[in-house]
């Protein structure tokens, strides 16, 4: 027999019905052993050796491969083409025991039979330099975490953590919104005109300049009553779109989360259940490249559904130097198979996988492009109007790149109605309406990947990652938020008259942004300062161009370590010595005019918060007053009137069933309390507007709802009820949920049917085994 060992289940359920029945294929289930736990785990004294151990919830399954490993002629270790695959196997050598003289390391892009067959007939051995960079990456980072994560929670605020990318991550989003805070929107005046044609047509223009002030858009308005328009030129120019390249690991996540609205992790999470199925090729790469062979069908699959016209083979070479074009972009197994997927999350993704490599095949997009230039006989600025067509669809017919403003949809500008030089045209409405510049944008979990991938800083498989960890780390929360009113200027000339109007319109909505919190500032500060190479953009990119080196035999691993370690390890003792008082986490805004208390913004155990008062050792003594900071608000620049606001919450609405109702913000947004119960503010409405008659309808809303959830419960035992849920009807077994099969009414179950369907629903695994 021979064994192939796997990382995951799905994957070897797929290999083994290529192989046959010589081949037992089992699964390692990811990493099998990692950095034993504790401060021991790296021996710094002698080279940086490090100690590894066996996952606790690994030691069934590495006892299950040494069963069959002893079992088998030959062992086959066939985890990911990647250093974390090579690794993996190193690991999975080591912890086995594996002989040299039957154990071969295969690596393959696809699960496809003939991929499969290939690496089986061209093995080779364990590749100790990808081992040792990641091997590198896996120290470095655990002796910055270890290191740094102290420091911040004796400093800062207990549960803090520090990583090499994670950090700089942190610093794009925090400088960002920085540079938000200090931009000044300037305005200018933006001028269009609209001339009706024959047949209900309506030719419409621009002035390419614009006027810098309202005055000087209005003379232009004001002498333009009465003049003479009239086409001058018209010009008509070819042009051509040409196709995006094959996904990468980077693009697909932009994309995938622009067209589909998936987060980084849900595109990986996806991607790797198709990859699994073998329905695409290898997920993690930075390449461009397509083999021969998947051009080759490709280009089969382009003639036959569209056309000889629409084929034209293309090379894409990828600019980063460290991407391995051995390696191939993301594309379709089988460029024939047009659907493919479990479920709708992957059918979805599947296409768009389809769409992007078939379209890097086809021919570009053949347009033609018409400028109409139009004088004005009062002034000497030149209007224009432009419109294209389409003149051979090309790749368009099957896709087009979107970017982080917009879906993708093909954007395609009218064709001019038909016109001729010289032509007087009649003025319908002429507008100068005023605008503004816009801030920078906040980035997406799209826009990140793009700016880190920019800088060179992290890899493929480390951007899903390291995006999650900021979110769950509370460094930065995803979220929409809510646009403001803001006037603006229209100057309008229509029937020979002007008319000016103030006009609103809402501005600085967002949806689906990164946004840093409060423990964000100030811990990127304290790193930037005390630690500036850690989380220098251009450090962290050339620390991967040395993981690079490692993995191409050009750089030893432990070196590489040594060149960082000392002067950072000496910085972390001078950091030591730091009082917690300098740095930065309150600020003195003033004092109450009211109770001349002095008040502070500072970061609490909970997040953000203000504070009235000081703390007393005497008990008699007025405890301090706290109030949240509210969605928006920083440390450094609150004011003390923001402040102020803030501790009028909380505050008594009124009275309902004789019981006092109190309007309040607490850690998870605004909220009302009322006879002991919580129910949410709704975020249209200000908890210090809110009125006792609205509070009572969110009362009663939420009472409604609590009793909608309610189907039935048991005499037998009070913790046992079946409710409603946010995804339909389940069973409430103490801390546990149980479905209910479909064809059961919920209402007609017993006591005993509950019972069964609990034993039958296996226990969930805790984080720590999850992980």
């Amino acid at each position: 027999m021979n064994l192939v060992i796997v990382e995951s289940p799905a994957k070897a359920k797929t290999i083994e019905g290529y192989l046959g029945k010589e081949y037992k294929v089992s699964s390692s289930y990811g990493h099998v052993r990692d950095l034993q736990k504790g401060n021991n785990a790296i021996d710094i004294e002698n080279g940086f050796t490090p100690t590894y151990e066996v996952s606790s919830d690994k030691k069934e399954v590495i006892r299950e491969l040494k069963k069959l490993s002893k079992e088998a002629t030959t062992v086959y270790l066939a985890s990911d083409d990647d250093r974390e695959g090579e690794a993996i196997s190193w690991h999975l050598k080591e912890t086995l025991k594996l002989k040299d003289e039957n154990t071969k390391r295969i690596v393959f892009r696809e699960i496809t039979k003939n991929a499969i067959t290939q690496a089986i007939n061209n093995p080779r051995g364990i590749d100790i330099d990808l081992v040792n960079a990641q091997q590198a990456r896996r120290v470095l980072d655990r002796l910055v975490g270890f290191e740094l994560s102290p420091i911040l929670w004796k400093k800062i605020k207990t549960g803090l953590s520090a990583g090499r990318v994670q950090s700089v991550a942190v610093r794009l989003v925090v400088d960002r919104e920085r540079d938000i805070d200090k931009f000044n929107a300037e305005s200018s005046f933006r001028v269009t005109a609209s001339f009706p044609l024959e047949q209900e047509k309506t030719l419409v223009a621009e002035l390419p300049t614009k006027f810098k002030t309202e005055e000087e858009a209005h003379q232009f308005v004001k002498e333009c009553v009465g003049a003479k328009f009239a086409i001058e030129n018209l010009e008509k120019k070819p042009g051509k779109k040409s196709p995006a390249p094959p996904f990468t690991t980077s693009t697909l996540q932009q994309e995938a989360s622009r067209k589909l609205g998936f987060s980084v992790s849900r595109t990986m999470s996806v991607a790797q259940k198709l990859y699994e199925a073998g329905k695409i090729s290898y997920m993690r790469t930075d390449s461009l490249n397509l083999s021969e062979e998947a051009m080759t069908a490709a280009i089969a699959e382009i003639k036959s559904s569209y056309g000889e016209s629409f084929s034209t083979p293309r090379k894409y070479k990828t600019k980063s130097t460290s991407a391995q074009e051995a390696h191939e972009a993301i594309r379709p197994t089988n460029f024939g198979l047009h659907s493919a997927g479990a479920d709708d999350s992957e059918r979805r993704l599947y296409e768009l996988i389809w769409k992007r490599a078939i379209a890097s095949q086809m021919s570009d997009a053949q347009i033609e492009k018409t400028v109409a230039t139009i004088s004005i006989s009062t002034r000497p600025e030149k209007l224009r109007a432009s419109g294209e067509v389409i003149k051979f669809e090309g790749f368009l017919k099957v896709y087009v790149e979107s970017d982080d403003d917009e879906s993708g949809e093909i954007e395609q500008k009218e064709m001019l109605p038909p016109l001729t030089v010289g032509q007087d045209l009649d003025l319908k409405e002429l507008k100068a309406k005023e605008g503004f510049t816009r801030h920078p944008a906040r980035y997406t979990e799209a826009s990140l990947v793009k700016k880190l991938e920019e800088m060179g800083i992290g890899r493929p498989s480390t951007y899903a990652p390291t995006i999650s960890t900021v979110q769950k780390r509370n460094y930065v929360v995803k979220e929409e938020r809510e646009g403001h009113e803001r006037n603006y200027r229209e100057i309008i000339l229509s029937d020979g008259k002007i008319e000016s109007l103030t006009q609103t319109e809402i501005t600085g909505a967002e949806k689906n942004k990164l946004f840093p919190t409060n423990t964000a500032m100030i811990v990127n500060d304290f790193l930037v300062e005390h630690f500036p190479n850690v989380i220098d953009y251009s450090f962290t990119a050339n620390v991967e161009k040395e993981f690079d080196e490692i993995s191409n035999g050009t750089k030893t691993w432990n070196g590489m370590i040594a060149s960082f370690y000392g002067d950072f390890h000496k910085q972390v003792e001078t950091t030591e010595q730091i009082e917690r008082s300098e740095i930065g986490t309150t600020r003195e805004l003033g004092v109450d005019p009211k109770t001349g208390l002095p008040i502070y913004a500072r970061l609490g155990r909970f997040g953000a918060m203000v504070q009235m008062g000081d703390l007393s050792e005497d008990e008699e003594a007025e405890k301090p007053k706290y109030a949240s900071l509210r969605k928006g608000q920083f440390l450094e620049n609150i004011t003390l009137e923001d402040a102020l606001e803030l501790f009028k919450l909380p505050r008594q609405v009124g009275e309902f069933e004789d019981k006092v109702m109190t309007a309040a913000i607490g850690r998870f947004g605004p909220y009302i309390r009322h006879d002991g119960k919580f129910v949410s503010i709704p975020k249209d409405v200000d908890p210090l507007q809110i009125t006792a008659d609205e509070a009572i309808d969110l009362i009663l809303a939420k009472r409604k709802s609590d009793a909608e959830k309610f189907i039935k419960a048991f005499d037998e035992n009070p913790e046992v009820q079946v409710l409603n849920g946010r995804w339909g009807p389940y069973i409430k077994f103490g801390k546990k949920n149980v479905k209910i099969p479909k064809g059961k009414e919920p209402e007609s179950l017993t006591y005993e049917d509950c019972v069964e369907l609990e034993k039958k629903t296996p226990e969930k695994k805790g984080r720590k085994a999850k992980k």
